[in-house]
């Protein structure tokens, strides 16, 4: 029987939760990862019918099937030049992505790990306090760690507060780099106009980068700033540039959604933006 070799592009495994409305999850990065050049093959860990910041929503929780589903590209052979892990719904499939990081990762795999579990300084609703705990085992594995700044606190068990210096945020990317990870973005910090994500790589000059509030928060937004960076990464552009990219990118598409009048749950209107990402657009920031 002829071999076949499915590894003659670049791909990224998606490891995350699918959501048919509301621009969240796999539904945003897909697209994003795909028009920037790179192959994106979801494994959803649950299927909603739309995202949680909904009244009322249809969810599908996928772990008795990632085990078969993984197996499968097991039989291809496939390989990645990138993993990117987002929304987990339970402690099994911590253990999961342990599995899978374990069986698809190569000195040429570049992993990002997005520690989805909360804001604000609280938990998501679907989050326990027991499977916070755990998300620290993925911390080891990953190159990139995209956490916001709750999340951050929780990693290190520093106690959360709205306002942090400069040399306290240089101290809790320093602990999460002593578990793996070499590039940290801390998001989610903020003041008065502008929201800022502090830059951490190691044997470089840490930084934050301001953005001008625009809007209210939408839905998804984290995972489209996770897109990007996942895939400039896999395609070797440097990291502080990436992250100018995703938040020129994450700026550009609100003004659509505010355009639109597009209500916050709906997310952001990234379609009418994509073309950028597919171009040098954003390459003199």
């Amino acid at each position: 029987m002829e071999t076949v070799n499915h590894n003659l592009q670049k791909k990224v495994a998606l490891i995350n939760d699918f959501s048919g409305f509301g621009r969240c999850s796999i539904a945003v990065e897909q697209p994003i990862i795909s028009v920037m050049g790179i192959q994106c093959c979801p494994v959803p860990t649950a299927i909603f019918s739309n995202h949680t910041g909904f009244p009322s929503f249809f969810r599908v929780d996928y772990t008795p099937h990632i085990g078969e589903y993984v197996a499968e590209w097991k039989k291809l052979d496939l390989r990645f030049e990138g993993i990117s892990t987002g929304f987990l719904g339970s402690e099994e499939q911590i253990e999961l992505v342990k599995q899978f990081l374990k069986d698809f990762k190569t000195e040429q795999t570049i992993v990002v790990v997005d520690p989805v579990m909360g804001d604000y300084g609280r938990l998501y609703p679907s989050y326990s306090e027991k499977l916070a705990d755990r998300m620290h085992e993925l911390v080891p594995y990953a190159d990139v760690l995209l956490p916001n700044l709750t999340e951050a606190c929780i990693l290190t068990k520093t106690p959360y507060k709205e306002h942090f210096s400069e040399e306290e945020l240089y101290k809790i990317c320093s602990a999460l780099s002593a578990l793996g990870p070499t590039k940290i973005v801390i998001s989610g910090i903020s003041n008065e106009h502008s929201l800022g994500n502090y830059i951490w790589e190691s044997g470089k000059e840490a930084s934050i980068l301001w953005t001008e509030k625009i809007g209210g928060y939408r839905s998804g937004s984290g995972d489209v700033f996770c897109g990007i960076i996942t895939a400039d990464v896999v395609n070797g552009v440097p990291f502080a540039k990436a992250v100018r990219k995703a938040a020129a990118f994450i700026s550009d598409a609100i003004r659509e959604s505010l355009r639109l009048g597009l209500p916050l749950t709906d997310g952001l209107a990234i379609e009418p933006c994509l073309w950028k990402l597919g171009s040098d657009y954003y390459d003199k920031i």
